[in-house]
């Protein structure tokens, strides 16, 4: 009953399970267009070296930190939302 005074309920072992699937689905395909993305910009397709030069490295570098700066703007704004979302239809029906 914890959820009538703001706890939320809790999750039994198949959700917690399923919530940590999507979880690192989420993480995994976050990582493979991060890893497309920066790679595409910054290693032309007819590297002739094992290592990455200078450059290389620094665009890599940046296109991260841009990556994850998006991202967090992202999730920020729809958590946000949601939040906003919900504040409004969480607040209706219960006047005292």
């Amino acid at each position: 009953m914890s959820f009538l005074f703001g706890g939320r309920p809790q999750l039994s072992s198949a959700e917690k399970i399923a919530a940590a699937e999507t979880e690192i689905e989420m993480v995994s395909d976050m990582f493979n267009r991060l890893t497309q993305s920066c790679a595409k910009k910054c290693i032309p397709p007819d590297y002739r070296e094992g290592d990455l030069n200078k450059g290389e490295s620094v665009c890599l570098d940046r296109c991260v930190s841009k990556f994850f700066e998006v991202n967090m703007k992202v999730s920020e704004k729809m958590q946000n939302e949601a939040a906003g979302k919900q504040g409004i239809s969480g607040g209706m029906g219960y006047g005292m």
